[in-house]
């Protein structure tokens, strides 16, 4: 069995420093109205999390399969319910790969391949929030 664990330690109002196994900590906090505007809402690392995850999947599975990429993003758009608790309902991932003869049916399968067998936080998300997904193919670094 694998386990983990992590710890949230109060540093002032709503601000938190947090640490898991990994030993890399974090500053966890709330807006200016409510703290000190100085760190990441929870729910904005869990977005994180889950592109990190199906990210790291897709650049491991595309270096496996020999696809030359340049460049490699995943952002996130996430609709949130109105009631409390208010949760994801909708989670749309997009991913971009930059570089000269991008084979895109490998691309798919490598994402495909994340979203459905590999990446535990898309699994574990998925249990409330519909979760879609789309990529872009760009020969190009285009600006940000």
């Amino acid at each position: 069995m694998c386990n983990m664990k992590a710890k949230v330690t109060l540093i002032d109002k709503l601000q938190f420093n947090a640490v898991a196994d990994s030993n890399h900590a974090i500053i966890i906090d709330a807006g200016k109205d409510m703290s000190f505007d100085q760190g990441s809402r929870p729910k904005e690392l869990v977005l994180m999390g889950l592109i990190g995850c199906t990210g790291m999947d897709v650049v491991s599975l595309l270096t496996k399969m020999r696809v030359p990429f340049k460049d490699f993003s995943v952002s996130a758009e996430a609709e949130l319910t109105t009631e409390h608790p208010k949760i994801f309902s909708k989670i749309h991932i997009i991913y971009t790969i930059i570089g000269d003869n991008i084979d895109e049916a490998k691309v798919e399968k490598a994402i495909t391949l994340s979203q459905e067998r590999y990446c535990g936080v898309t699994v574990m998300l998925e249990k409330s929030s519909k979760i879609t997904h789309s990529f872009y193919v760009n020969k190009e670094k285009q600006g940000e």
